[in-house]
């Protein structure tokens, strides 16, 4: 069973359908309980960074999402689930993260030759094996939609990167904690590898 965790504010049925098309059961709640007790947890995400960190407070989910992390069990984040993660982000003013990963959440720099926000498909590339990449060829294709990216203060949990007028962050991992900038959901068949492979991890004791 996958928990995906229900703030109002994540691509929640897209992501379910996906899951249930690589073979498990899903579980969407906003229960701090069933957080706390998921097998596998996925924080998926779509808008602002200030509205979604404020309903993750008003449910009580900040501290299970952390304690769940903690613990070893696998988790996913997925766009607005991985700027969450970290210390801080510029979106609308300055806001606090939940502080599981050191860095910052920032907006792509002005260019006329980009269009902010990044939406579409993008190569990228692998920058330490991580198991979510686990027979996904390298400069494959994964689809993106953000005007933020995150800057990670250690650079050893960039996992995968993309260009966008510069390298940026499109993955990261650390231990069991695992998330992407791109939509793994949206992603066709590369995404459902993704996913495939986040399934088949084990949690502890397993």
């Amino acid at each position: 069973m996958i928990t995906i965790v229900d703030y109002q504010m994540g691509n929640l049925r897209s992501v379910s359908k996906a899951i249930q098309r690589v073979g498990e059961e899903t579980l969407i709640t906003s229960d701090p309980g069933e957080i706390a007790s998921a097998e596998k947890l996925i924080l998926p995400g779509v808008g602002g960074f200030k509205d979604a960190i404020a309903e993750l407070n008003r449910r009580d989910l900040a501290n299970p999402i952390r304690d769940f992390i903690d613990s070893g069990r696998p988790f996913l984040g997925i766009c607005l689930g991985l700027q969450m993660l970290f210390d801080s982000s510029e979106e609308g003013g300055q806001h606090e993260g939940l502080g599981i990963i050191p860095g910052e959440v920032v907006r792509f720099p002005a260019d006329p030759a980009l269009k902010v926000p990044h939406m579409g498909w993008n190569q990228v590339q692998i920058t330490q094996p991580t198991p979510l990449m686990q027979g996904i060829e390298p400069g494959t294709h994964f689809y993106f939609v953000h005007s933020y990216y995150v800057k990670p203060t250690d650079r050893s949990v960039v996992a995968i990167e993309a260009d966008y007028g510069a390298p940026f962050c499109a993955a990261i991992w650390r231990n069991n904690l695992h998330a992407t900038q791109f939509h793994p959901e949206k992603s066709q068949g590369n995404g459902m590898k993704l996913l495939k492979n986040f399934v088949s991890l084990d949690a502890p004791g397993e």
